[in-house]
């Protein structure tokens, strides 16, 4: 069992751990992911996730152990289409506790909080081209895969295709 709910403060330090203990896996799809990546940075993001809470554009959640000891990843609802009631949904879990089942329970209860609280009728997850665990994730909880889309993110070496899966209720 996991337990998500959204970053505090005083969880700096662990996603900074948990972010450098992962640069091999999530650094080479998140381009903040890095060597210098500081508990001074990761308090940085928390704050802007608190703000962007308050503000409704995004809901970021750490993913942690049941008992809260343990931070596992983030994962999080952002990039709201108002007009068409869409939105993105995201996820990494440390190189540590991947492959445990921890990302597609993540990505099930993510998507119901956006179906049924925020009300969403369609959320994507949008996965640079390459990165197969990812998109094992997606195809695991039941994601339909509806193609590539050319130069759709940006990584540190630049733009890459994407493959967008869809959720709906």
């Amino acid at each position: 069992m996991l337990t998500l709910r959204p970053l505090l403060p005083t969880d700096a330090d662990a996603l900074s751990a948990a972010a450098l203990e992962s640069l091999a896996t999530v650094g080479r799809w998140m381009p903040w992911c890095t060597a210098d990546y500081s508990p001074a940075r990761a308090a940085e993001w928390i704050a802007h996730c608190t703000q962007a809470r308050t503000d409704g554009s995004a809901f970021e959640f750490g993913i942690f152990s049941a008992d809260g000891s343990e931070l596992f990843g983030l994962a999080g609802l952002n990039q709201f289409n108002r007009l068409h009631n869409f939105c993105n949904l995201g996820y990494w879990v440390r190189e540590s506790r991947q492959r445990q089942g921890i990302a597609p329970t993540t990505v099930r209860r993510l998507a119901e909080f956006g179906f049924r609280e925020l009300g969403q009728t369609r959320i994507e997850i949008v996965i640079a081209e390459g990165n197969t665990g990812s998109e094992a994730v997606a195809r695991k909880v039941g994601a339909h895969f509806e193609g590539i889309a050319r130069n759709r993110l940006q990584l540190a070496d630049g733009p890459v295709a994407a493959s967008v899966y869809s959720l709906i209720p």
